[in-house]
């Protein structure tokens, strides 16, 4: 009989949402970096399609979350202005599990404790489909950006440098 698979916040809000979804899931082992270019080949999926999920802050209740290709970096100033904030900054690690449900490395923007605004670099819209964290290290979720769209009620925005 195959091992059931642990289903996650991010799984089983697709899942009420109908939304077409693959899982990939992989190893890490201790002291093995959790990177999205490691996860990248761990899953064996074109680095190009594997996005990260950053949280920032513009200040306490003020939180964002952005969704941006693993090899890019957020580009502060375009992430504050597309969510009308003046400044913007990364939320402390150590703030991460408290506000979001989900630790460094297995932070994905679907299912987090509270719906926060959702930007998602716009490159994701030319892709047939992205993959982003289930939910815990070592699983991630591929499914079409315009169904994360949906999932996060997000949007599309230019925010990397």
């Amino acid at each position: 009989m195959a091992k059931k698979q642990a289903k996650t916040n991010a799984v089983r809000l697709i899942e009420q949402k109908k939304i077409a979804y693959e899982i990939f899931e992989y190893t890490i082992n201790d002291g093995e970096a959790v990177d999205g270019l490691t996860v990248a080949g761990k899953i064996g999926q074109p680095v190009e399609h594997v996005y990260k999920t950053l949280v920032a802050t513009a200040g306490k209740g003020n939180y964002f979350v952005f969704v941006i290709p693993v090899d890019a970096e957020l580009n502060l100033k375009a992430a504050a202005k597309v969510v009308g904030q003046k400044k913007i900054e990364m939320l402390p690690v150590k703030e991460l599990l408290g506000l979001t449900g989900y630790i460094r490395g297995g932070c994905s923007p679907i299912g987090m404790k509270k719906l926060f605004p959702t930007i998602i670099e716009e490159a994701a819209t030319a892709l047939d489909y992205i993959i982003v964290s289930a939910g815990k290290i070592g699983m991630q979720i591929k499914l079409a950006p315009e169904d994360l769209q949906q999932a996060t009620n997000g949007q599309f925005a230019s925010i990397v440098s």
